[in-house]
């Protein structure tokens, strides 16, 4: 029987990473190509198609450049693979995840993968990583769950996946609701039913600029002042607690929110906004008369990449039904 085809992009990261020499950093240059040498169990799941699209840590990705490898991954789902993995710097994975989630309108899964170690580093896991996430993306029950991160054996959904750890091997978790589910002895277990997804067109325009601040105790306002004259066309505010902001943002936010989407997250790492608990000034009840929308369950960091989108295909008018979702 003809095995099912596979299609895997290597964009860099500390999966790709050796020093040149002894005493140096680790930087990006180990090809898909060498990677996969690195897993040769999986010659017999599946047919291989590796293409290195770029050698870069994941601090340097941006848009464009990612909207060119998901056009890849779309032309290798059109071409009859049956699924799609991308290994990349775990930096910004879940930015990037999320990104992908946003537009991956195939009932095929897009799996992201990457290492805490290096290539050369003794227990590196960047293979163990890559054969569990072409497992997740060869399984049939995989399908219709859009875009998943696999990392250290556990499964995670785009859209709630963080990174909660600097360096160490459990570096990523899905605050609330956990993993979507996990690999036992090669096997694939998911603990939740795949959710409905609404997908957003691709944007286009690329030129558009969304800033995001952090509210931070005793601070000044002056660049939350400056953000339109400094042309943003949108804005994030990583708030306090349930989404609260210093009195002294309060009717800053009211100008901005006249002129441009403004949208309220939580800072804490965990949990979702309120709608309706505080009234004082720079709270959510507050904030939300003055025209800001509440980010919900969604991180500021995702708030920023959906607003992203939206503004680029002008669906910035929706904004509340995808705030909402959750």
């Amino acid at each position: 029987m003809e095995l099912p085809k596979l299609a895997i992009a290597a964009l860099g990261g500390t999966v790709s990473m050796q020093a040149m020499n002894a005493g140096e950093g680790v930087t990006p240059i180990i090809s898909g190509e060498v990677l996969l040498d690195s897993v040769p169990e999986l010659a017999t799941l599946a047919r291989v198609n590796v293409e290195t699209l770029g050698l870069l840590p994941s601090a340097s990705l941006d848009f464009e450049f990612l909207l060119s490898v998901l056009s890849w991954a779309s032309f290798q789902i059109r071409q009859g693979a049956v699924g799609v993995v991308i290994t990349q710097g775990t930096d910004t994975l879940e930015e990037t995840a999320t990104f992908f989630d946003f537009l991956w309108d195939h009932d095929q899964p897009l799996v992201l993968t990457g290492a805490m170690r290096s290539a050369a580093s003794a227990g590196a896991d960047g293979p163990a990583n890559l054969l569990d996430a072409c497992r997740v993306a060869l399984a049939a029950q995989s399908r219709q769950r859009g875009v998943q991160v696999v990392m250290n054996g556990q499964i995670h959904s785009a859209s709630v996946v963080r990174k909660t750890d600097s360096l160490a091997l459990q570096a990523f978790s899905s605050p609330i609701v956990g993993p979507a589910g996990m690999l036992v002895e090669n096997a694939i277990h998911y603990l939740h039913p795949p959710t409905q997804r609404k997908v957003l067109p691709l944007p286009q325009h690329t030129t558009q600029r969304i800033a995001l601040l952090e509210a931070s105790l005793s601070a000044d306002s002056l660049m939350l002042e400056n953000i339109i004259e400094l042309a943003y066309d949108g804005l994030v505010i990583a708030g306090f607690g349930a989404g609260h902001v210093p009195e002294n943002w309060a009717g800053v936010i009211e100008t901005i929110a006249g002129t441009i989407p403004v949208i309220i997250a939580t800072r804490t790492g965990s949990g979702p906004t309120a709608q309706s608990t505080y009234g004082f000034m720079g709270g959510e009840m507050d904030l939300i008369r003055k025209g800001a929308s509440m980010a919900g369950f969604l991180c500021p960091r995702k708030a920023r990449i959906l607003l992203w989108l939206l503004v680029g295909c002008q669906q910035q008018h929706r904004l509340a039904s995808y705030l909402s979702k959750d």
